[in-house]
């Protein structure tokens, strides 16, 4: 196994930001208008790392805001049985929590957002003041925070204000492009503005491409985001590629029976950071945001449960030619 050794953010307690709604679904194969039933659940970019973060051993909390109604509770006891400290999540009394609807689809699961107007599109740069932010070694922040409201860009405009090397905490920031929320034209200058003044930034191959030029290669997003110390670019079921000023280290994505794709960039990005975290390469890393992103591939939720310790392990010292070609990944 290779170990490129970036640059890493150093080790202590790491805060997400963001809203987390709660969702329901149908079990697959239904579909959302012939389901007798649906589940419940919470969805959140921000709170799935916060939670795969949690799973993987780091102190780590999440700061955000709910209504003062019954899906907030779901919402905050949901996140905050996984392991995340959730003391700092705001109860606000006027607006609503954010709800989401999945709808699979044997062509993919469509999404339906009913968040304007809720609790957490409120929140504004004053979050930031939060202690916990202050104590924290890593902040991490996704490209739909900013989409959700004027004083929600303020939020992440500040976070990424301050020069890197000015910081007192590393910030990372998943690109995150949720069209459907983005006034149009707006989102490619703001969400590359953003990511390029992060530490850690992450993107799919595919955002990059919608958002800023269709023949983009992981190579011409590096010449478009040389502002990160660590750019990830990831190309779905084939594999990621990090991009340092030490190197560049691509890993391809493992065999995974996949039951529904949401959750697994959030999944990934958390892996990811871990393994930056754990240390020494980049390998590790990558092949630990692989392994994240093949728990939530594999459950209808965002959140599915990590293989045990001694079976990550594992994984992460297979060989390199053997790391793709084993039997599919599975719970």
């Amino acid at each position: 196994m290779s170990a490129v050794r970036p640059w890493r953010p150093p080790r202590g307690p790491v805060v997400c930001v963001g809203e987390t709604m709660a969702a329901m679904s149908p079990a697959p194969p239904d579909t959302l208008d012939g389901a007798e039933s649906v589940r419940l659940s919470v969805a959140g970019a921000e709170s799935n790392v916060a939670m795969y973060l949690a799973d993987l051993g780091l102190p780590v909390s999440w700061l955000s805001a709910v209504g003062a109604d019954a899906l907030g509770r779901r919402v905050t006891g949901a996140v905050g049985k996984a392991g995340v400290d959730v003391s700092g999540v705001r109860t606000d009394p006027g607006r609503p929590t954010g709800l989401l609807l999945k709808d699979p689809d044997p062509d993919g699961t469509r999404v339906h957002y009913y968040r304007k107007g809720s609790a957490a599109s409120a929140l504004g740069p004053g979050v930031l003041d939060d202690e916990r932010v202050g104590a924290a070694a890593l902040l991490h922040l996704t490209g739909v925070t900013p989409a959700l409201s004027p004083s929600c860009r303020a939020l992440a405009e500040r976070a990424l204000h301050t020069p890197p090397h000015e910081r007192t905490h590393a910030v990372s920031f998943d690109v995150n492009h949720r069209p459907a929320l983005w006034p149009p034209d707006t989102a490619p200058s703001v969400l590359r503005d953003l990511a390029d003044r992060a530490d850690i930034a992450f993107v799919g191959l595919d955002e990059a491409q919608g958002l800023w030029g269709a023949d983009l290669a992981p190579a011409d997003v590096r010449g478009l985001l040389n502002g990160p110390r660590v750019l990830v670019v990831k190309d779905g079921g084939r594999g990621a590629t990090a991009f340092t000023d030490e190197g560049v280290c691509t890993v391809p994505a493992p065999a995974v029976e996949v039951v529904e794709p949401v959750g697994a960039g959030d999944a990934f990005a958390a892996g990811f950071l871990a393994g930056l975290w754990r240390g020494p390469g980049l390998t590790g890393a990558l092949r630990l945001g692989h392994i994240a992103a093949a728990s939530a591939l594999t459950v209808v939720g965002d959140h599915g449960p990590l293989p045990e310790e001694a079976a990550i392990e594992a994984l992460l010292a297979r060989p390199d030619d053997d790391w793709n070609t084993s039997a599919p990944l599975r719970r």
